[in-house]
């Protein structure tokens, strides 16, 4: 049912669907819950403790239990040496058809929605939304508690300081909003006024643009969870 090398070590409560490779010196620590057809790379660690300096730090630094859980979604790609770590208030919450590159980080809390991208090197502090859809470069930095929001796209070596909307292209040290990601709406099938619409609007000052884009025949719900997680 699933397809573990024999070098790997999965400790604790961790509980497998099927159809899942780990590969290689992966080391997976419970409460874990995996689902269908995840593909895990060789090196990667999920489950250590949350990285926060007040935690407690177990005395076994293998031992299971130690923080409030990882949920992995189904058909996931977690390529070499990424690292996934437990929750710390809450789960860390990995959705389906997420692709994480080589030794990309992701922090206590975090959540990636359904069919996000992580380039390699990609580092997530604690706390931080990536929508579904969203790609981000090589070696980007995302600062804790931001939202990315669905569909958008950040050039390789940002640093994101800032919630980026959905369907923006941003970049830069700090990430700023440079333009609409026409290509990543068309793929969603948003209607082409709509992808008009966002593209004149991302030309204007954030809360201007946010106002000009209510209403929009598939957007509406892009920007809804955009309000709902933005201002959390």
């Amino acid at each position: 049912m699933n397809s573990v090398h024999p070098t790997a070590q999965i400790i604790g409560n961790v509980s497998l669907g099927s159809g899942n490779t780990i590969g290689p010196l992966a080391v997976i620590i419970g409460p874990v819950t995996i689902g269908n057809g995840n593909w895990v790379g060789t090196g990667c660690v999920i489950g250590a403790p949350p990285e926060v300096r007040s935690w407690a730090h177990p005395a076994d630094a293998l031992a299971p239990g130690s923080g409030n859980g990882i949920h992995i979604g189904n058909n996931n790609v977690i390529r070499e040496y990424a690292q996934i770590h437990q929750g710390w208030h809450d789960q860390t919450r990995i959705g389906n058809d997420v692709f994480v590159m080589n030794q990309s980080y992701i922090a206590h809390d975090c959540t990636l929605e359904d069919g996000a991208t992580l380039a390699s090197s990609v580092l997530l502090a604690g706390h931080v939304r990536i929508g579904a859809g969203a790609n981000l470069g090589l070696g980007t930095c995302v600062h804790q508690r931001r939202y990315v929001g669905a569909g958008a796209m950040i050039g390789m070596g940002s640093v994101v300081t800032r919630n980026v909307p959905p369907f923006a292209k941003a970049y830069g040290n700090p990430a700023k909003v440079a333009s609409a990601n026409r290509v990543g709406m068309e793929r969603a099938g948003i209607p082409v006024p709509t992808i008009t619409a966002v593209e004149s609007a991302y030309g204007t000052t954030l809360n201007e643009a946010l106002e000009d884009l209510d209403g929009l025949e598939g957007f509406e719900e892009a920007l809804a969870a955009w309000r709902i997680h933005a201002q959390s």
